[in-house]
């Protein structure tokens, strides 16, 4: 693979340009570990983001509110909840509250799966398992500087109303 090669024979002209290659290539690397786990469960990680959002909820949401809490937020939220409802992972219906909104939760069967998940399959700290504690620590730390930067960078350039 060019990019690793180029990683290890530093052919960068800096240790930035290096370091944003490197998130890149680490970025693909554990996204296509998770999507090859999830796909032995006929599951894509939208699906899944949807199915632990609704886990960690003790009530039911909309599709508005699920979209908000999901990490992608490009996706068709509403086309991934009908394709989780064809498998009967989650279930829809009319909210009680405002009848031009549709009231999504978790069904057995997707919390089942969830379970089945967390026992046999899809363990991303495995990817993972080569670094220290020290190490984790120290990536935890950089990777929250970067995010916290980039909510910085968001406050300061978003308008005034």
């Amino acid at each position: 693979m060019g990019i690793e090669i180029a990683l290890r024979e530093h052919t960068f002209t800096s240790d930035l340009e290096k370091a944003v290659t490197n998130l890149i290539l680490a970025h693909n690397w554990v996204m296509e570990k998770f999507k090859t786990d999830l796909e032995r469960f006929n599951l894509t990680s939208q699906q899944f983001n949807i199915l632990r959002i609704l886990k960690a909820e003790s009530k039911p949401l909309s599709t508005m509110q699920i979209r908000d809490r999901m990490l992608d937020k490009m996706s068709d939220t509403s086309r991934i909840v009908d394709r989780l409802v064809a498998k009967d992972l989650v279930s829809k219906k009319v909210s009680a509250l405002d009848k031009r909104l549709v009231d999504v939760v978790i069904t057995q069967k997707g919390m089942a799966l969830l379970e089945r998940l967390d026992n046999e399959g899809v363990r991303m700290e495995n990817a993972l398992s080569s670094l220290s504690a020290e190490e984790l620590l120290r990536l935890n730390q950089l990777l929250g500087k970067l995010r916290l930067a980039e909510a910085e960078e968001e406050q300061v350039l978003k308008p005034i109303m």
